[in-house]
């Protein structure tokens, strides 16, 4: 490990040695926490900054005002309001989530904050390990499709990246809530419970901002050996140096710890237990050189697994996983009168500590180069490439072209196409025991994809209408025989998915005292596996895909009173489908404000993993303060 931080060391001196000139202290400060049309916002990706309305690919935000309005108590719960996104959750309040895109499985998804990778490499199971609290969450970028030549390997169907608010002013903020199924324990001993707490603090001035958020969460569950606590603290600054140029600086920790019963070897399991704790920290440096920009950052990830198959008998089985993952990356723009040129080079070291998988490593390097032009016009056209090298699999170039055309007013034809590449986990290639078997002979999997859409965007409204084909070479599932043997992860020949999406949003009077926000999302996936002894064995997750999803949600506000209503009817391949409500009432008061949410109104029983069933009617009341 002491070879890679000298490595990583060089590569970000001569990052931090080729700047030199300066960010003004607007900069600094120039994301805001107040609503924001979509016209006006930028997609984050790490070199070309382009305006979602200029945007050639499919992409889903989750807006601060939505983040307030819905409700939800964690980014998993957030995100089972987007088309196309596919959320399997093991147990409330954010204990644990698989996030899937367009049929895909939730190993193919890169998860980011502020740009910055937090993928596990032991498995994506703890990739959701996100240690900011929604508080601190100013929107939620989704992109569909391959996304190698911004984010590189396992961008596979895409990437989640959570934006985090930048403080224009000194400001402090609180909130408690309190929750309840008002359903019996199975012992008699009173009711199923919850309560939450966040704290949060910003500062600004004219060189620098910073936010500090914490938040607590805990619960006895909603049905046997579901409870659950859940800490939460992080740190976020921007300070400009002297005219040299613009830090920034990121920490967080989280603390998860909950009843496991099953989560991953039911029915036998009722007694388990996991306990989880991840940091992340990252510091990077922006400067702007005449027409070149560049940006060095490294960043480091850290997650602790403790797995208890029964926590009160240590002996019969547990995993102990520790693992290390050390990210340094400089990324460059040019801008020019013939477009912008996007340059990147990327360092990524994985490490893991295991009781289970032994001591592994793996290396990955990777170069970006993209170009974005607009010279033609009404045409925009965006092309790139990501060229990786990993120490297990070797050398591999994933190209991607998307192009948008105007055709009349604010209506935008566009298509794309790319290609992208997604690591086995540790887990898919040495795991052993608990009903699992890892396979050290996988290979990588390799996906193509292409897709065509129409889009409309103004003041009021918002629609996009998709049709994409996917196909994956060498896709892993975990498959077995019989229910009697234990799950392997194998290598299929092909999984091949297409899908049509449709997206409309439609908002009244933003301007003036009452708001309305509407909006209707349908998503259809058709997903084959093609592989000769596929049919007669079990599959753990290519018959969990999505096949309808539907999404409704409607939102009014006033100055001093909400309310939003969603709806969401999902039906996968193998699994009951399900219709569920959910209603949120919120009253503000000065600097004060008071909100009351119902969480699957009709008491839906239902499953989005395993053999887990999900709460049922929840209520949840919560009161907030912002000075």
């Amino acid at each position: 490990m002491i070879k890679i931080f000298t490595i990583s060391a060089c590569i970000l001196y001569t990052g931090f040695q080729s700047v030199g000139q300066t960010i003004s202290a607007d900069q600094s400060t120039a994301i805001d926490t107040t609503y924001k049309p979509l016209n006006e916002v930028i997609i984050n990706e790490n070199r070309l900054q382009t305006p979602f309305t200029e945007q050639n690919r499919n992409i889903n935000i989750i807006s601060r005002e939505q983040i307030n309005a819905l409700p939800a108590r964690s980014v998993n719960e957030l995100l089972t309001y987007v088309a196309g996104v596919d959320v399997r959750q093991r147990g409330p309040w954010g204990a644990q989530a698989d996030i899937s895109i367009d049929g895909g499985t939730f190993e193919q998804t890169t998860i980011l904050v502020n740009g910055i990778k937090v993928n596990d490499p032991q498995t994506a199971h703890h990739s959701m390990n996100i240690p900011v609290p929604l508080g601190a969450i100013e929107r939620i970028e989704i992109i569909k499709g391959p996304a190698a030549r911004i984010y590189g390997v396992n961008s596979l169907t895409g990437a989640i990246n959570i934006i985090t608010r930048t403080p224009a002013n000194d400001n402090f903020q609180v909130s408690v809530n309190a929750a309840s199924s008002l359903k019996s324990k199975e012992n008699g001993k009173g009711i199923y419970n919850a309560r939450g707490i966040q704290i949060g603090k910003g500062f600004a001035n004219a060189h620098s901002n910073h936010l500090l958020y914490g938040g607590h969460e805990s619960g006895n569950g909603y049905r046997y050996n579901t409870p659950f606590n859940n800490n939460k603290l992080f740190y976020q600054g921007n300070i400009v140096t002297d005219k040299t140029g613009l830090w920034s600086f990121m920490a967080g920790y989280t603390f998860n710890d909950f009843g496991a019963n099953g989560y991953y070897a039911a029915p036998n399991d009722k007694e388990s237990k996991e306990i989880v704790q991840t940091g992340i920290f990252s510091v990077g440096y922006k400067k702007q050189l005449s027409k070149w920009s560049i940006s060095p950052r490294i960043s480091y990830r850290y997650n602790h697994d403790d797995y208890r198959y029964n926590q009160y008998d240590l002996s019969l089985f547990r995993n102990l996983h520790h693992s290390h993952v050390i990210n340094t990356e400089v990324n460059s723009t040019y801008k020019s009168a013939y477009g912008s040129i996007g340059l990147g080079l990327e360092m990524r070291n994985e490490f893991l500590l295991s009781t289970n998988m032994g001591d592994r490593d793996r290396s990955n390097y990777g170069f970006y180069a993209e170009y974005k032009t607009d010279l033609i016009k009404r045409l925009s056209l965006n092309m790139g490439a990501y060229l990786n090298y990993n120490s297990r699999f070797g050398w591999q170039v994933y190209p991607g072209l998307d192009i948008g055309y105007n055709v009349l007013g604010n209506w935008k034809i566009y298509v794309n196409t790319g290609s992208g590449q997604r690591i086995p986990s540790f887990t898919d290639l040495y795991t052993t025991g608990g009903g699992n078997v890892g396979n050290p002979n996988l290979k990588a999997e390799n996906a193509w994809y292409a897709e065509g859409g129409i889009k409309y965007n103004d003041e009021k409204w918002f629609l996009n209408a998709s049709y994409f084909y996917r196909r994956i070479n060498d896709f892993i599932d975990w498959t077995r025989p019989s229910t009697n043997e234990s799950w392997q992860a194998n290598n299929f020949m092909r999984n091949q998915v297409q899908g049509l999406s449709l997206t409309t949003q439609y908002k009244i009077n933003t301007e003036q005292e009452y708001h309305w926000l509407a909006g209707v999302s349908y998503t259809y996936l058709n997903p084959k596996v093609t592989n000769a002894s596929s049919e007669s064995m079990l599959s753990k997750y290519a018959i969990e895909s999505l096949k309808h999803q539907l999404i409704g949600h409607l939102i009014f506000r006033t100055d001093n009173f909400s309310i939003s209503a969603a709806q969401r009817f999902v039906e996968r391949i193998s699994y009951k489908n399900y219709f569920l409500t959910d209603l949120k009432f919120g009253y503000k008061w000065k600097n004060y404000g008071v909100n009351l949410d119902a969480n699957n109104l009709f008491d839906v029983t239902y499953i989005e993993a395993a053999a887990i069933p999900l709460p049922g009617r929840w209520f949840n009341v919560g009161i907030n303060c912002s000075i």
